[in-house]
């Protein structure tokens, strides 16, 4: 899923789809794709670059699940706040596990755990900084820039909203991050000490089907939301940025998060040999060897098949590398070939194909009645044709022999 929509950026609204109003969106810059197929569905100004306040800490805790182990502790270093900064209230010194510290810095944004992992992974701000920039570069992030890890405004701090998609998808890759930005609240250990921390995303907590990303503010930046959501096995990241209040950024993301659960659906793909949608019926039919006349036995995939696709759309599903007979003893789930899955001509999933039922060993009645009827008087008629031709050319090489041995005993 994340690599079709690491490329996202480079896609084209797709001109064959469903007409549908645009979503009512008042944020200047936005997007919103689907990630499974990488479509674009909505966008906005995708690439300009803006000021992106605390989702900066998405590459903060992207480098923190890549580079550390979420078991390790890190120390708490000094952070002086001004007022108005969103912080855990970690103590220079104080030790939290990387888990932890992961929790504050996507849920309540905490800078003092962003100050914290900064310099634990990069020995130091400016280090981690160069860390940021470098993983920036290797995602293809053409249009975003850290200057640090927090997201405190600076001209140099940058990103735009397809950028910032593409680096929420990485974070959503990871299980842990993925569980995480789900929570309303968690609750933090240092010791003794507990903390218990909100999500400052209200949506988690309000709309069922929302399970991300991550929310910032500056007075640059405006209100920015990376969002998630699933349903109906559909998948949706959007984007909002440069929002006037938090109840906009809200009521934006919801509205692109509608348009896309309307153009999208989940849908089983249609087996090419009939047209007809896969269902629990077999996908194909193999002629059981040494049976009887017309026994076969059938052929489903290992596991169900649905394909993210849009509205009107549809998936199309091939048999391939089925034998032509299958001799037991097989158990039932057998593999014997593979369903392959495209969408748009384009594969996109390949499912096992195995027995429906346990195929038993041939017993010596039906191993008898197969050679003795049409199919083995076939075998048995070619194995004499061959058989004496065989021995023709076996009788030919030896009258061969015995004229050169007496031309030579003549001689």
């Amino acid at each position: 899923m994340v690599a079709a929509a690491l490329a996202v950026c480079s896609s084209a609204l797709f001109a064959g789809a469903p007409a549908l109003a645009a979503p009512v969106v008042s944020s200047p810059a936005a997007i919103l794709i689907q990630p499974s197929t990488g479509d674009i569905v909505f966008q906005r100004r995708a690439v300009q670059r803006r000021s992106i306040a605390s989702t900066t800490k998405l590459m903060t805790a992207l480098l923190a699940l890549e580079r550390g182990r979420l078991s390790d502790t890190i120390t708490a270093v000094p952070y002086p706040a001004a007022p108005a900064e969103s912080v855990a209230g970690l103590r220079a010194g104080e030790r939290l596990t990387t888990a932890d510290m992961l929790r504050a810095l996507l849920l309540a944004s905490a800078n003092d755990a962003a100050q914290a992992i900064a310099v634990d992974i990069g020995g130091s701000r400016r280090g981690f900084v160069r860390l940021m920039n470098e993983r920036a570069r290797r995602a293809g992030l053409r249009d975003t820039h850290f200057a640090n890890p927090i997201g405190l405004d600076d001209r140099a701090n940058y990103s735009s909203p397809a950028d910032l998609a593409k680096l929420a998808l990485l974070v959503r890759a990871e299980p842990f991050a993925r569980a995480v930005v789900d929570r309303s609240r968690a609750v933090l250990r240092s010791g003794v000490r507990v903390r218990v921390v909100q999500n400052r995303n209200t949506l988690i907590a309000s709309v069922p089907w929302m399970n991300g990303v991550k929310t910032g503010h500056t007075r640059r930046a405006g209100y920015v939301l990376v969002g998630s959501a699933r349903r109906g096995g559909v998948d949706f990241v959007s984007v909002v940025m440069g929002a006037s209040s938090e109840a906009a950024r809200n009521a934006d993301t919801l509205a692109l998060m509608e348009h896309g659960f309307a153009r999208y659906r989940r849908a089983v793909p249609l087996l090419a040999a009939t047209r007809q949608p896969l269902t629990g019926r077999d996908v194909a039919t193999i002629t059981v060897k040494h049976g009887d006349d017309g026994e076969v036995v059938g052929v489903v995939p290992a596991r169900a098949v649905r394909v993210v696709v849009r509205r009107g759309e549809r998936a199309v599903a091939i048999a391939s590398g089925l034998p032509s007979e299958l001799e037991g003893p097989l158990a039932a789930g057998t593999r014997v070939g593979t369903l392959v899955v495209k969408r748009r001509g384009v594969v996109v999933e390949r499912v096992p194909l195995v027995t429906a039922d346990a195929l038993a060993r041939a017993s010596w009645s039906e191993r008898h009645r197969w050679l003795t009827g049409a199919p083995g008087l076939l075998l048995m008629l070619a194995l004499v044709v061959v058989g004496a031709g065989s021995l023709g050319r076996a009788r030919g090489r030896r009258r061969a022999r015995q004229r050169r041995q007496a031309t030579s005993e003549l001689a």
